[in-house]
């Protein structure tokens, strides 16, 4: 007797084609696993790539630099006849304009994300969100020109001895340019929060500001504690702003108001092209660089500290 393939069940249909459906969605499955998994692989092998391009490259430039030096000398100046290589002045140019950038983008942006989670209206939400992550958008050539034409000017009128080149303006503008990342996550973060938490609190009589930082931002540290630390690794890796406003004179001083040059903009003048390539100056980017990863990986610990002390004592 012959057999009807057409009264037969699907899945039998599908083995004699070849491929029963169970073990078609399978295979998708594993296919789906192992494209995600080999992004993930990808992005960590990039990442040990540049960790180890700059060990390798810097263990050569610390073959004939003392590593003591390079950590003591107050004095940075590769490209001189008399040549020094210490680089506490490219730190502390970095840390004091990360520091005034903070001081701006940290407390405004979480006001801003307060604002936008807690109390703007729907419409205003989705009119002043986009149009704060534009200015994320904006190229930071343009914001270092803004920095040295407009902001430089205007502090001016305030400090009239304050030189064309400072860190302050530079800080100022690279914190302004920071706060759509801070707001943007931190807002995100904080609509996560389960509105029963907030119910539970304006049950018990807290007000709107009570219940946004007693109950929402506790609870949202953990995103929060993400965006601030974006906004640190985004202020230490600017280039164009420090470069154009914050003048690039590796002086070791903590002044604000002084002109200085960070680890970024050192990197960017040394790879011009300039500098013979291999020569003991050419490799000073890589010690460089190796150093800005160390600093940005410190920050990054402190924030993870930081984020599960303050889950202790919530």
């Amino acid at each position: 007797m012959g057999v009807n393939v057409a009264d037969m069940p699907v899945e039998k249909k599908d083995a004699l084609s070849g491929v029963s459906p169970r073990l078609r969605f399978r295979l998708k499955e594993r296919a789906i696993e192992s494209l995600l998994q080999l992004a993930a692989l990808t992005s960590v092998a990039i990442t040990l790539g540049i960790v180890g391009i700059l060990s390798y490259e810097s263990f050569q430039f610390f073959s004939q630099i003392s590593i003591i030096d390079f950590l003591t000398d107050r004095q940075w100046t590769p490209l001189f006849a008399d040549a020094h290589y210490g680089i506490l002045p490219l730190v502390t140019g970095t840390l004091v304009t990360t520091i005034v950038a903070l001081l701006v983008a940290i407390p405004m942006g979480s006001l801003i994300a307060i604002y936008l989670s807690e109390y703007a209206s729907r419409s205003v939400r989705e009119f002043v969100k986009p149009a704060l992550e534009l200015l994320s958008a904006v190229p930071t050539v343009v914001y270092g020109y803004f920095a040295l034409l407009f902001v430089t000017p205007a502090l001016q009128q305030l400090w009239p001895g304050l030189p064309g080149f400072n860190m302050l303006s530079a800080g100022l503008v690279i914190g302004m340019m920071i706060v759509p990342y801070v707001s943007s996550v931190s807002e995100d973060a904080m609509r996560a929060v389960p509105t029963h938490l907030r119910e539970g609190a304006f049950a018990l009589g807290a007000t709107r500001m009570q219940t946004a930082l007693r109950v929402v931002f506790p609870s949202a540290l953990s995103g929060i504690t993400a965006a601030y630390v974006l906004g640190v690794s985004r202020a230490i890796g600017e280039t164009m702003v420090v470069a154009i406003a914050a003048g690039m004179q590796p002086t070791l001083t903590l002044n604000p108001l002084e002109p200085a040059a960070t680890m970024t903009a050192y990197i960017v003048q040394v790879s011009l092209g300039d500098v013979p390539h291999g020569s003991v100056a050419y490799q000073t980017i890589f010690a460089t660089g190796l150093m800005l990863l160390l600093l940005t990986l410190l920050f990054n610990i402190a924030g993870h500290v930081l984020k599960k002390r303050y889950r202790q004592v919530y």
